[in-house]
C-alpha cells in the first residue's frame, strides 16, 4: 500500500492534435468532386457578376440590335465576327452579351426563391414538428393541400391574374416569377425539418432544457436550430438548381420572363420558334449549354457537400 502511495504521479499525456484549418482546406481541396462543383459554380457566378463589364467593352447592350453587322443579305444572322464572338440572333442582338446576362436572371431569380421557400419550410416545420399534436395535423395537411396544386396550371392562372388592361403586368414578372417558384418548392424544406425536429426532441440535450425551464424560443433557437441548420443550408443548394430549371421552363413556356429580358429559356424559345438555330447554332447551344453548366455545378456541389457535412445524409 506504502509503495502505491508513493508511486509518482504519471507524466502528463501530450494534448490530442486538431487539424488546422491548412489542413481541412487540403482535405477539400482533395475532393475532386468538390473542386469541380465549385469551379463550375464559380464561373456561373462570375459571368453574372461580369455581364455588365463585358456588354460595355464590347459595346454590345444585351437588347441592343445591330442588324446591319450581323445579318446578311439573306436576313440570316451571323455565327461569329464583326465583334460579336458568338454571332447575333434573329434581331441582331449579341448572343454571348444575352447569354451573360441570362446568368443574371438565373441567379437572381433562383437564390431569393430558394431562400424564401427555405425561410417558410423551415418556419413551418419547425412549428409543427417542434409543438406535435393538431398544430402538427394541420400544418401537415397545409403542406400536402400544397404539393397537391399542378405546378404548370397554378402558374399559368397567376400570370393570367397578373395581366392588367392593355397586356400590361400588375406586378413585376420576376417577383411573380419569385413566388411561384417559392410555392412549389418550400414543401421540401418543410417534410424535411418537421421530420428532423421530431428526431431532435427526444435526444437527451433537447429534453435537459426543457426540463431546466427554458422556454419554447429559446430551446428552439439553442438546441434545435443549430443541429438543423447544417442540413437546412445544404438542402438550399440541393433545391436551387431545380428552381433555376423551373424559371427557365417558365420563361421556355411564355409565363416566366418576358421578352427581350434575355432569359436562357426564353432564348431557347426564341431559337427553336424561330428555326434560326440551323443556321446560327449558337442562338440555341449557348444559353442551353449555360443552363446544362449551372445545373450540374450545383448538383455536383450540392452532393459532396452533403456527403461531407450532413450529419444525416449517412442514414
Amino acid at each position: 500500500m506504502t509503495q502505491l502511495l508513493l508511486r509518482p504521479p504519471a507524466a502528463p499525456q501530450a494534448p490530442q492534435h486538431t487539424p488546422g484549418r491548412g489542413q481541412w482546406l487540403r482535405a477539400l481541396l482533395r475532393d475532386r468532386g468538390l473542386v469541380t462543383g465549385a469551379l463550375l459554380v464559380g464561373v456561373v457566378t462570375l459571368a453574372a457578376l461580369l455581364a455588365p463589364v463585358v456588354s460595355a467593352v464590347v459595346g454590345h447592350g444585351p437588347n441592343d440590335q445591330f442588324g446591319d453587322l450581323t445579318l446578311d443579305e439573306a436576313g440570316l444572322p451571323i455565327t461569329g465576327g464583326n465583334g460579336f464572338l458568338l454571332g447575333a440572333d434573329g434581331s441582331g442582338r449579341d448572343v454571348l452579351v444575352r447569354t451573360l446576362y441570362g446568368a443574371r436572371v438565373s441567379l437572381g431569380i433562383g437564390i431569393p426563391a430558394t431562400t424564401l421557400a427555405m425561410l417558410i419550410g423551415v418556419t413551418v416545420g419547425l412549428v409543427g414538428g417542434y409543438f406535435g399534436g393538431r398544430i402538427d395535423s394541420v400544418l401537415t395537411e397545409f403542406t400536402n393541400i400544397a404539393l397537391a396544386f399542378p405546378f404548370l396550371v397554378t402558374a399559368l392562372s397567376v400570370v393570367t391574374l397578373n395581366r392588367g388592361s392593355a397586356g400590361s403586368t400588375i406586378v413585376d414578372p420576376i417577383v411573380v416569377v419569385i413566388g411561384i417558384v417559392a410555392l412549389f418548392s418550400w414543401t421540401y424544406f418543410a417534410r424535411l425539418t418537421r421530420n428532423a425536429v421530431i428526431e431532435l426532441k427526444a435526444k437527451p440535450f433537447v429534453l435537459a432544457a426543457i426540463g431546466a425551464g427554458a422556454s419554447h424560443g429559446r430551446v428552439i433557437r439553442r438546441e434545435i436550430l443549430p443541429n438543423i441548420a447544417p442540413t437546412v443550408i445544404i438542402y438550399w443548394a440541393v433545391q436551387l438548381p431545380t428552381n433555376i430549371v423551373a424559371e427557365a421552363s417558365l420563361s421556355y413556356l411564355g409565363v416566366g420572363i418576358k421578352a427581350p429580358t434575355p432569359s436562357w429559356g426564353t432564348m431557347i424559345a426564341n431559337a427553336q420558334e424561330t428555326a434560326l438555330y440551323q443556321v446560327q447554332p449558337w442562338m440555341l447551344v449557348a444559353p442551353a449549354v449555360a443552363l446544362f453548366v449551372t445545373v450540374l455545378g450545383f448538383n455536383i456541389l450540392s452532393t459532396r457537400l452533403r456527403t461531407r457535412f450532413d450529419p444525416l445524409a449517412a442514414r
